[in-house]
């Protein structure tokens, strides 16, 4: 099922069965910033992004570092090398997912990531050592940058996909039937928004950090909180300082930035406590100035 009607989707979603063991990864993979640079291209569509003076490599490699480290204790968590000619890759999530058994690789808007497609290690990663089957979107026409454009309830087999340039409805076809999703919401975002895990990020399948004014109609937002126990509302100031760019990376923990976390009101970090989750906050504010956070830096290996 794939559709825009979010009352027969939430219909559908909630005779859906939860699996608690399939909502949070096995393990994990980065890519190192090890040619930060603003990638003008990208930042034509993402407001987020800063401008080149504000690009430290050097911090940025720390900050990753750290990150690797902190997340090692928690799930494993392979780093792979960047390029010279691909300075989003410290992105990954966007152009490679997993599912048990598959991998996918997503179709980028900017031609300067979908370079980051033809990367052989990784997929070589997946493909030979993992024996993932691989479904290689990267050569079709439709955006779809995958983990950005959909947030995924794993526990549930569910997708949320927010249309921007970066993605389109043929290429939320495509993810939906490559991720094997039980049930798929399409939305559109808001003028401005890139990525739909800026405004959305659905936790172990308990509780959902939701930003209203990064939808394009309000009333989806506010479906999608409904629907979760532990529905997490998040202000525009605090999607800002990318508080919904967020993930669980084991049942309790859920992962954000440091300015992310300190973003967090009493409510909110109430409610996450009351859903079970300890806040792991890691600074990223240097690669926060590519226009994405943490939740963008993790690709997930199911």
């Amino acid at each position: 099922m794939i559709t825009r009607d979010a009352a027969a989707f939430f219909a559908f979603a909630r005779d859906c069965p939860v699996e608690a063991a399939a909502a949070t990864p096995r393990a994990a993979f980065l890519v190192a910033p090890d040619r930060f640079v603003r990638a003008d291209e990208s930042a034509h569509d993402n407001r987020y992004m800063a401008d080149a003076a504000a690009f430290d490599g050097e911090a940025a490699q720390a900050q990753h570092r750290a990150l690797q480290q902190r997340m090692a204790a928690v799930l494993p968590t392979v780093c792979f090398a960047g390029a010279d000619d691909m300075p989003d890759a410290v992105f990954p999530n966007n152009v490679f997912a997993t599912v048990p058994g598959r991998s996918i690789v997503g179709r980028m808007h900017h031609p300067v990531r979908r370079r980051e497609a033809t990367r052989a290690d990784i997929r070589g990663f997946l493909r030979d050592l993992l024996g993932y089957r691989e479904i290689d979107l990267s050569e079709q026409p439709h955006p779809c940058e995958l983990t950005g454009v959909m947030v995924i309830d794993r526990a549930r087999g569910l997708g949320f996909c927010g249309l921007s340039a970066r993605c389109d409805e043929a290429g939320a076809r495509l993810m939906h039937a490559a991720f094997g999703l039980r049930a798929t919401l399409v939305f559109d975002l808001a003028e401005g928004e890139y990525h739909t895990n800026v405004v959305l990020a659905v936790l172990a399948g308990r509780a959902a950090l939701v930003c209203r004014d990064g939808f394009a109609d309000p009333a989806v937002a506010d479906a999608i909180a409904a629907f979760y126990p532990y529905g997490i509302p998040l202000s525009p100031q605090q999607k800002a300082a990318f508080s919904g760019n967020a993930i669980a990376l084991s049942p309790d923990t859920v992962w954000m930035s440091a300015g992310a976390a300190q973003a967090l009101d009493a409510r909110a970090r109430h409610l996450l406590a009351e859903a079970g989750f300890g806040i792991e906050a890691v600074a990223l504010d240097a690669i926060e100035a590519a226009g994405g956070s943490l939740r963008c830096c993790v690709a997930e290996i199911y």
